[in-house]
């Protein structure tokens, strides 16, 4: 069984590295300990206004993000909000069933940071900063996250660095589709 899941896990190390070769969004995952360490940096070539709104359309985010199955602000004070999310991440052969209730404030235009409250991985921090750059919007993102699922901690740095180049792909086209006229 031991030798199955090692081979499974090469297998999905080199899909991975398949998928995510764009070299528009990079992705670096490290564990430490049970936590993942998520460093991303890419660029879009639209104007920081468009890309915030993007960012931070919350209630529509399950158009834009195509593993979100709901996506919802549930409360708004000033520039903190509350979101509740659900769906499943894909990868391979291997789903994952999540939701989250986040805390997320605003810096309009600079920065989100996000806080988990409830869900079903163990802990979620994260911080996307963005800023105008000479083609259009440059973003940093910065996440750490301890999961759940025995499988999804085995997995876990494949699995993520996936998604999240996948999730910020989604996002870019959302952000040129918006800047068009």
């Amino acid at each position: 069984m031991r030798r199955l899941l090692l081979a499974l896990g090469a297998l999905l190390c080199a899909v991975s590295t398949a998928v995510t070769a764009t070299p528009e969004i990079e992705v670096n995952v490290e564990k430490r300990n049970d936590t993942f360490v998520i460093d991303s940096s890419f660029e879009a070539s639209v104007p920081v206004r468009i890309a915030w709104r993007v960012l931070t359309d919350f209630d529509n985010m399950a158009r834009i993000l195509h593993n979100l199955n709901a996506s919802r602000i549930l409360s708004r004070n000033g520039n903190t909000l509350r979101v509740r999310q659900e769906g499943t991440a894909r990868f391979g052969l291997f789903s994952y069933t999540f939701n989250s209730e986040r805390e997320i404030e605003l810096e309009p235009r600079k920065r989100i940071l996000a806080r988990q409250i409830a869900g079903n991985t163990k802990a979620y921090t994260s911080e996307m900063e963005i800023a105008p750059s000479e083609h259009g919007t440059r973003f940093r993102y910065h996440a750490e996250m301890t999961l759940d699922s025995g499988i999804a901690r085995l997995f876990g740095g494949p699995f993520i660095r996936h998604e999240i180049a996948e999730q910020f792909g989604w996002m870019i086209e959302e952000m040129e589709r918006r800047q068009s006229p």
